[in-house]
């Protein structure tokens, strides 16, 4: 009886000694790279695309024409939780904004506690400044107070520049970029294709002359 059990073992060994064997000499045979990273690549969006490339890339000017100053005020609700927008309103967790545009970047606000960041950008608040500062106030300003990311669709930033200028500044509208003026002043003076056809009415027609000519000549009888 022992003498079975015994052999039973050694096969038992036996086969579990055979099957390492071709693990080992198959992890060989198919050895493959190692994996340091799992998932698939995905490149990271440009910091300087979306809303800062968008503005880059569309210029304030070209969109202001087409801007909505009534869907500006629905956008700015986004805003209504830290600023006023009325003359006379208070200060909140952002200053009031009325009549911002056209006034000295971190100045008229009595009261308001500006950040040494906003202060060192310099100039007047005008369209393109506005433009960048609804964009991404942190890369407008590093280092502003101001925690809103940023409204990325250049059509929403016009609309609420649009808005905030009816509110107290009403700078003139910058002019629109030159490949856009000429493009719109050629379609209002472009004549339409027909256009020749009225003045070529007014001319003689093409065989005016023959009658003319043939009634100078008396006919013959």
């Amino acid at each position: 009886m022992n003498d079975r059990n015994n052999t039973i073992a050694g096969w038992v060994l036996a086969a579990c000694g055979a099957a390492l064997g071709l693990s080992i000499v198959g992890g060989m045979i198919f050895h493959s790279e190692h994996v340091e990273k799992f998932g698939y690549p995905v490149e990271a969006a440009d910091d300087t695309g979306g809303a800062g490339g968008e503005a880059a890339a569309v210029p304030i000017a070209a969109l202001l024409p087409k801007a909505d100053a009534a869907k500006g005020a629905e956008v700015f609700k986004k805003c209504a939780a830290c600023h006023t927008v009325n003359q006379g309103g208070a200060n909140g967790i952002g200053p009031n904004l009325y009549g911002t545009l056209g006034e000295g970047v971190a100045e008229g606000k009595a009261g308001f506690a500006f950040s040494d960041a906003l202060k060192k950008v310099g100039g007047k608040w005008d369209f393109d400044k506005m433009n960048a500062w609804l964009t991404s106030p942190r890369k407008f300003a590093p280092g502003t107070k101001m925690t809103f990311a940023g409204l990325s669709k250049p059509e929403d930033r016009a609309d609420v520049i649009l808005y905030l200028n009816t509110q107290g500044s009403n700078l003139p509208l910058p002019a629109a970029p030159a490949a856009d003026a000429k493009a719109d002043a050629g379609k209002a003076g472009a004549a339409p294709a027909n256009a020749a056809a009225p003045a070529e009415a007014g001319a003689a027609p093409a065989n005016a002359a023959a009658p003319a000519a043939e009634s100078a000549a008396p006919a013959k009888k």
